[in-house]
């Protein structure tokens, strides 16, 4: 297993946490305080916005193409893309429900919404790390001599750090 596959699957799994979070919450959502409901929507929105979407531009930037090249077919990744465009849309729709989340709470629909956006984010994220896992990561171990991994690696790393709020504004 090349170093790169390992440090990704190790970034993976720093993210399954947070991951994790939004399942419980979700599973929570109707025995919380409206006060704890705020705290814990910001928490997993800082998580989304701060940690996974630059995850997801990192890969879209750096590790599509890659792959796509290897494939020698630029539309390879075309489905991963997808799923990040629809993790940035239930993003957008725990954003507009964040409002509801402070003062007197949800009311029933919301508590509703919410449980499905939380629900809905936990599953495709986890779907989507497992198809870049079993489908995507052992191809780059094929196909990648140790110098091109690492120098993938490296561009990966520096894109992940990107700053997050130029695509997305925090929550107040």
């Amino acid at each position: 297993m090349l170093a790169l596959t390992q440090s990704l699957q190790d970034d993976h799994k720093e993210l399954l946490l947070p991951i994790e979070n939004l399942r419980l919450l979700a599973d929570q959502v109707d025995e919380l305080t409206p006060l704890a409901i705020r705290e814990k929507v910001d928490e997993v929105y800082q998580f989304l916005t701060r940690k996974l979407i630059p995850h997801a531009q990192a890969e879209e930037q750096v590790l599509y193409p890659a792959i796509g090249k290897l494939l020698g077919a630029g539309q390879a990744t075309a489905a991963m893309s997808h799923d990040h465009r629809e993790i940035e849309r239930l993003v957008g729709e725990l954003a507009t429900l964040h409002p509801f989340t402070a003062g007197k709470g949800l009311l029933p629909a919301q508590f509703h919404d919410l449980r499905r956006v939380l629900y809905g984010l936990y599953t495709l994220i986890r779907t989507h790390f497992d198809k870049e896992e079993k489908l995507y990561l052992p191809l780059l171990d094929e196909k990648l001599n140790p110098e091109e991994g690492a120098e993938l690696l490296y561009q990966f790393f520096k894109a992940e750090e990107a700053d997050p709020e130029t695509h997305f504004h925090r929550l107040n």
